[in-house]
């Protein structure tokens, strides 16, 4: 799949940045699409400008027109209305439905046999809703939540124990909201369990602040939401599948019976490639991490019936 076309569709903070990321990291070429006229537009003809600068040679185009995206193996979906202060991310559910099932619509039309890969929030039942709405195999159809989560939460610990992050091994499970799931039993720092490094109340609060991670940039920002870190997390997931690594990354599947959930999507273990999630992994999980992966699926599940209630599924 390497040098294919890839379509980000939102042209903001976070599709501008992933456009970006993309075209440096040498990836693929790009289509950046978004509804307001000449951003997108805007956007491509700067990044193409750097092109001779930073030594890439994949071509970036931006519209408005959906047309654009034809071909294109992978659309990220980046596209909806981003958090304000004191909004959390259930408060966009009905607004950003709408926007997303007019996207999808027309990924169906121009990209039938693409990958999707969302980012719009609230993240898992955003994700749950491409995949009715396109009427994609489920397998092609997932979520970036887990890789953003969990390098915030690398980051925490990295920060708090004076290591570099890369030095952290840990993963975060769950929903992409208040009710994730940090791994406690799987996280280590240079091959050390974590609890054995910090004390219990420390840790608890960092976990806390990996779940508030997104609303404390909210704070800071006022006028805006995070866009580096998801940017960073969306190519990554990208690499693994443009290069079929097979790479194992937390991602928000559809679940069909694995950890006892079902008719959902939830963050857990994938292994990414060519043909997009292509094997969900089972840790063993403590019981009380499991407990709380179900209770963080269950609120998605709430989301998702909001839904069917206000006929968006």
């Amino acid at each position: 799949m390497n040098n294919l076309k890839v379509a980000v569709i939102g042209a903001g903070q976070v599709g501008g940045t992933c456009a970006q990321r993309i075209v440096e990291k040498k990836l693929a070429d790009v289509i950046l699409v978004d509804i307001a006229e000449g951003l997108a537009k805007g956007k491509a003809l700067d990044l193409g400008q750097a092109a001779s600068i930073e030594g890439y040679n994949f071509k970036i185009e931006g519209g408005t027109d959906y047309s654009l995206i034809k071909g294109s193996g992978v659309v990220i979906v980046t596209a909806g209305l981003a958090r304000k202060p004191g909004m959390t991310r259930e408060d966009l559910l009905t607004k950003n439905a709408n926007i997303v099932k007019g996207i999808i619509e027309s990924v169906r039309e121009y990209c039938p046999d693409s990958i999707i890969i969302m980012v719009t929030n609230p993240l898992d039942i955003m994700t749950y809703l491409a995949y009715k709405a396109s009427g994609f195999n489920s397998r092609n159809v997932f979520g970036m939540a887990g890789v953003l989560d969990t390098a915030r939460f690398k980051f925490f610990i990295a920060e708090r124990l004076n290591v570099l992050p890369s030095e952290v091994e840990a993963m975060v499970l769950g929903g992409h909201g208040d009710s994730m799931v940090p791994l406690r039993g799987h996280t280590k720092v240079n091959g050390r369990p974590v609890t054995e490094l910090l004390p219990k109340d420390e840790l608890e609060g960092i976990i806390q602040r990996t779940r508030d991670g997104g609303a404390e940039i909210v704070s800071l920002l006022k006028t805006g939401s995070a866009y580096y870190a998801p940017s960073s997390a969306v190519c990554d997931m990208l690499d693994s599948v443009l290069k079929d690594k097979k790479e194992l990354l937390p991602a928000s599947v559809y679940l069909d019976g694995e950890y006892g959930l079902k008719d959902i999507y939830c963050g857990v273990p994938a292994k990414l490639g060519k043909d997009g999630i292509e094997e969900i992994v089972e840790l063993k999980l403590s019981e009380e991490e499991l407990q709380a992966l179900h209770k963080s699926a269950a609120q998605v599940k709430e989301g998702v019936e909001l839904l069917r209630k206000n006929n968006l599924i």
